[in-house]
């Protein structure tokens, strides 16, 4: 398998995308692409589930992890280089992968690794072993079992200390199950499936989505936030689920501090279907839902909160999928559509179209060019697939 090298384009050279205007100035944002040879392609077929930013190599930059089904690889990552992306294989077998993913230092020993969970066709949850510092590209990282028994589907992982103990923890949902697991890193995590256990169950359609985690309460443990609800710590091992809104369990969603002052705000919209996007604050009578837009968004699958106009007030990325049914003559939403909604602290946001007619789908945000701003990776699932996107930031600071 021919892993490449490409040279990331300069700023001079690259193609200029989504200029538009915000606060009076023309903000244009740089975008790579493996259409245009920037990046090299992803080898993951035409079903990109998942992706994650993280520093992989610990050299203080991040680095991004690709991840489809029904492909070989079904795992690849992209490794910083100078002004150069290099893709690596972590995964060389055709691996029914899920969209969600998270990272963390599993095994202890001073690296991040990888964890992924199977699609409705396979009852697995992985992890991968980083081979710190011993990398090469068509090496494929180690591969340990979390999860081999029970049902199927896992959409989303998260890992924190969501009990209090001082110890990670890993969160996954498994739609199969109609479960909410919560896993301990044993001892070993390399020897078998970990201990886990249901900490919410639900009946009927649809099945909850998305994860995020703040300290909801302020009584200083880490508390769930997804498919509606968010997950309190009561004690003894038993957590208790709060509705949020009904409307956005089969949804993603993300946590911080939209105003200053009192609980996090949390903002949802639907990943998989038609539904509004709304940001909530929680007042002493519950919930409070916002609209951030008078219409509804069309299979939002990216969802994330960052400053990104660096205001000291956080913004909200938000884009559309373009196509998910496979093998469609022409995309299920041709004018799928990406928004930053820049906030001013108050409560108050200004919605901005960035592009129209883009597919994302579990497209993140991160540092991917070592200036301490917030970027894009954009990743379509099904239109245009293989192929993957930068769009670096050059809004001005205000």
């Amino acid at each position: 398998m021919p892993f490449r090298t490409l040279r990331g384009l300069t700023v001079a050279g690259a193609l200029l995308l989504g200029a538009f205007t915000h606060a009076s100035s023309s903000t244009p944002w740089i975008q790579l692409s493996s259409v245009q040879g920037d990046l090299p392609t992803p080898w993951l077929g035409q079903e990109q589930t998942a992706s994650l930013i993280f520093d992989i190599d610990n050299d203080g930059r991040n680095d991004f992890v690709l991840a489809g089904r029904k492909y070989a690889p079904s795992v690849v990552w992209y490794r910083q280089e100078g002004s150069s992306w290099t893709q690596y294989l972590i995964e060389r077998e055709a691996l029914p992968i899920e969209a969600g993913g998270a990272y963390a230092d599993i095994d202890a020993d001073g690296d991040l690794d990888l964890v992924l969970g199977e699609d409705a066709t396979g009852n697995r949850v992985y992890w991968w072993e980083n081979p710190y510092p011993n990398y090469a590209p068509d090496t494929p990282w180690p591969r340990h079992l979390i999860k081999a028994s029970g049902a199927n589907k896992h959409h989303d992982q998260l890992f924190g200390d969501f009990d209090g103990d001082g110890q990670l923890e890993l969160a996954f949902w498994n739609q199969g199950d109609r479960a909410l697991f919560l896993a301990e890193i044993p001892p070993d995590p390399s020897q078998g499936e970990w201990p886990r256990t249901a900490i919410f169950r639900w009946e009927g359609d649809p099945s909850p989505e998305g994860l995020a985690q703040a300290d909801i309460n302020g009584d200083g443990v880490l508390d769930l936030v997804g498919g509606g609800h968010w997950f309190e710590y009561v004690g003894n091992g038993r957590f208790r689920a709060h509705l949020i809104d009904r409307e956005q369990v089969f949804g993603r969603a993300a946590v911080g501090q939209l105003v200053p002052g009192g609980p996090p705000e949390v903002v949802m919209l639907v990943g998989d279907g038609v539904g509004r996007i709304r940001w909530y604050a929680l007042g002493a009578e519950g919930w409070v839902g916002h609209d951030l837009l008078d219409t509804p968004v069309d299979h939002g699958h990216s969802l994330a909160l960052a400053d990104f106009d660096e205001d000291g007030n956080l913004d909200i990325f938000v884009a559309e999928m373009m196509q998910w049914s496979l093998g469609a003559a022409v995309p299920n939403n041709p004018d799928a559509r990406m928004w930053i909604f820049f906030g001013d602290g108050q409560g108050s946001f200004t919605p901005v179209v960035l592009a129209q007619g883009v597919g994302n789908h579990e497209s993140k945000v991160g540092d991917l060019d070592g200036d301490g701003r917030p970027d894009l990776l954009i990743k379509p699932f099904h239109w245009q697939a293989p192929r993957v996107d930068i769009w670096l930031n050059r809004l001005p600071s205000r």
